[in-house]
């Protein structure tokens, strides 16, 4: 299963490189840049560390040390590049405005702050959790996303535009989830403090409030600035402010 996993992002890896040879040979100056971001690197693994470092470092000593740490991370759990490749795979599939994976992985900074969130739920799993804490920091700093890194997030999920996206700790989100701008996802002010679940498939539209001890069922969607305190099950549309419920497979409502 491994292997096969391997394979898979082998062949991405080799779809990428050649989307960037082309791009280097069209553009000698671009080229440069795709050169030490692409194909100076062997892997998709490489890539993914070397590009943590250049977005979230400040400095060379910065950008080596999260570099290093990725590439820690990615050497010794196989299974965040596998669950980076899906995301990247996931931005092609449903962002209209690209039909290739380069300009994703160079350019979409929802995309970088979601690897660097990888990176900082591994080493939290692992009590490093000083080193986590900075991810965190330096993602929100540089690229105004903020994700605990106890939170726990599945794969071939698309952080869309990003800016302002928070995500508490031990919020879960599964997979192919599509997340706008200016979202919130967190705990609620009361004891005992519990987190959002978000089920697979579902969509969250830009500036909505996800809080508490909810569940949102899978396929759902949260349209744009929907205020979501009481659980959404699968398949409905939440709008507005307090949420209410349209669209559902059969009849529902918020509890």
């Amino acid at each position: 299963m491994a292997e096969a996993a391997s394979t898979a992002s082998d062949s991405l890896w080799q779809t990428i490189r050649g989307e960037a040879q082309r791009a280097a040979d069209a553009d000698p100056v671009f080229g440069k840049a795709v050169a030490s971001a692409i194909l100076a690197h062997d892997d998709l693994a490489a890539a993914l560390a070397d590009l943590i470092g250049r977005r979230l470092g400040s400095g060379a000593t910065g950008r080596a040390r999260f570099t290093s740490y990725s590439r820690d991370a990615f050497r010794a759990e196989p299974e965040l590049v596998e669950a980076a490749a899906c995301d990247l795979q996931a931005i092609a599939r449903r962002d209209p405005a690209i039909a290739d994976l380069l300009p994703p992985l160079l350019h979409y900074k929802g995309y970088a702050t979601l690897q660097a969130w990888r990176v900082s739920n591994w080493l939290w799993r692992r009590d490093h959790r000083d080193a986590a804490l900075l991810f965190q920091n330096e993602a929100s700093n540089a690229l105004q996303v903020s994700i605990h890194p106890a939170a726990r997030i599945g794969s071939s999920v698309y952080l869309d535009h990003a800016t302002g996206i928070v995500i508490g700790a031990n919020v879960v989100i599964g997979d192919d989830v599509t997340i706008l701008q200016n979202v919130s996802i967190g705990r609620r002010d009361e004891l005992p403090a519990r987190s959002p679940r978000i089920g697979r498939g579902v969509f969250i539209g830009s500036g909505a409030t996800i809080l508490g001890d909810i569940s949102v069922g899978d396929f759902a969607k949260v349209g744009a600035d929907t205020v979501v305190t009481s659980d959404i099950p699968g398949g409905c549309t939440a709008v507005g402010n307090p949420a209410r419920l349209t669209n559902c497979p059969e009849p529902a409502s918020v509890a």
